[in-house]
């Protein structure tokens, strides 16, 4: 597991494989957790959805951020995380307890729960990620005081 360090409080994350029971207080695991039929016919399964909604957008995200200082929310918006190209690791935290942070290397794709803190790094040049989420997003920034990195700082 990779260490990350965080500037004022010199407190160390562990970066976490992510797992359907380390994951589920945030979200989703997007993957095929269902019956397999055989033969040769395709299958469909949904894995989450929400009901009500006014559309959704589909976005591509080129992360280049090493550190961040603050992390952010969607209080009427999942989110799903799809990572496409190079290794970034995702802050996540109950809305609740925005200071409860875990870090998860972000190598499978993901939905976030309603309201869920969440920070994007690279640990690469950069990484690429598809995201989906509702049409409109309301956005709320969270400043930590402190900074996340993607490598381990000295």
């Amino acid at each position: 597991m990779q260490a990350v360090e965080l500037k004022k409080k010199n407190a160390v994350r562990k970066v976490r494989k992510i797992a359907e029971a380390s994951f589920k207080k945030y979200g989703y695991i997007i993957h095929w957790n269902g019956h397999k039929q055989k033969g040769s016919g395709n299958q469909f399964r949904i894995i989450t959805r929400e009901r009500d909604c006014p559309g959704w957008r589909i976005a591509y995200l080129i992360v280049r951020d090493k550190e961040i200082d603050c992390l952010e929310h969607h209080p009427g918006s999942m989110e799903s995380f799809e990572p496409l190209q190079g290794k970034s690791i995702l802050y996540v935290c109950n809305q609740k307890k925005p200071r409860d942070i875990e870090a998860f290397m972000l190598d499978k794709p993901v939905v976030l729960k309603k309201g869920i803190w969440h920070g994007v790094v690279s640990v690469t040049d950069e990484a690429h990620v598809k995201i989906t989420e509702n049409n409109r997003v309301k956005l709320v920034r969270y400043k930590l005081g402190y900074t996340l990195y993607g490598k381990r700082h000295k």
